[in-house]
């Protein structure tokens, strides 16, 4: 019992200081898979907004895409780590992300007492976006050759009122990463790079990339606790950062640049990941900041 006391005094400080903020979670990996994680995931967001915290969940689904792809006949076709999206591939992107993910993960959170409400990047216009250009690497003398992958998209502005006006209620915005053209195309596009452009909008307080690793990790193999935006470039200069990390410190260092406070990288494998990041004195995973 008094081990319990003292997990809730460790907490109260981190609990008083993020009393009104923002909080992004950036939701994917195994986490959203194992049924045990699941449960944590949708528990330590609920008591979140029940004291007092503001957390916007974005999702990924990658996998649930690729199965459904696979049960119709469709071959999954990547560019650099980017579906390739067709039309009809976009038909499915937007079924399984804004039609079935979306409604799982609202539907789980208010299992646990919660009161969610998914949205698409479509709805309000929550996220505009604009057609992703990937350009070839090119020969020297020669002009880089532009790679079209189809209706993928990034970030072109995130519209704060329908966020902002969530953020005063008790309701808490599940976010499927699909945006919206100019000209109302739907665009898919990479969860981690959704979540870091809400997180910067929002000025989000941290912004919570749960992933299935336990960090950002040196050299040696090693996690790094807390990196700056200064040594996380360095890192990924001299080849230390590899394969699907980039792009996660790359969303760092992007959201921290337009406005998020911190960004902490976490093992989502770990159950109640969330909650031993932002209420635990030693924290999990890495901390990346501005210095």
């Amino acid at each position: 019992m008094i081990e319990k006391a003292n997990i809730l005094v460790e907490a109260l400080p981190y609990i008083r200081r993020f009393y009104q903020k923002t909080i992004v979670i950036k939701y994917g990996g195994h986490a959203m898979v194992a049924e045990e994680l699941k449960e944590s995931f949708a528990k330590d967001v609920v008591l979140m907004k029940y004291i007092g915290i503001n957390p916007v969940v974005v999702h990924g689904g990658g996998p649930q895409i690729g199965e459904m792809l696979r049960r119709i006949g469709k071959e999954s076709c990547f560019y650099r780590g980017m579906r390739i999206t067709d039309a009809d591939t976009m038909d499915i992107v937007e079924m399984v992300l804004a039609g079935k993910v979306n409604k799982e993960i609202v539907a789980l959170i208010n299992r646990h007492g919660g009161l969610a409400v998914g949205l698409s990047g479509k709805d309000g216009r929550l996220i505009e976006a604009r057609k992703l250009q990937m350009v070839a690497a090119a020969a020297q003398d020669t002009p880089a050759e532009i790679i079209d992958i189809g209706l993928v998209g990034e970030v072109a502005r995130i519209n704060l009122e329908v966020l902002q006006t969530f953020a005063q209620s008790d309701i808490i915005p599940v976010i499927a990463p699909v945006g919206v053209g100019e000209n109302g195309e739907t665009y898919n596009i990479n969860a981690d790079l959704v979540a870091g452009a809400i997180a910067g909008a929002l000025k989000a307080d941290k912004l919570l990339l749960m992933t299935d690793v336990p960090g950002v990790l040196d050299s040696r193999g090693e996690l790094i606790s807390s990196m700056t935006v200064s040594q996380a470039e360095e890192s990924m200069r001299d080849q230390t950062l590899k394969g699907g990390m980039i792009p996660k410190v790359q969303c760092a260092i992007d959201a921290l640049a337009a406005g998020a406070a911190k960004v902490h990288i976490v093992d989502g494998r770990l159950s109640h990941a969330i909650l031993l990041e932002i209420f635990t004195d030693a924290g999990i995973g890495t901390e990346i900041k501005v210095n």
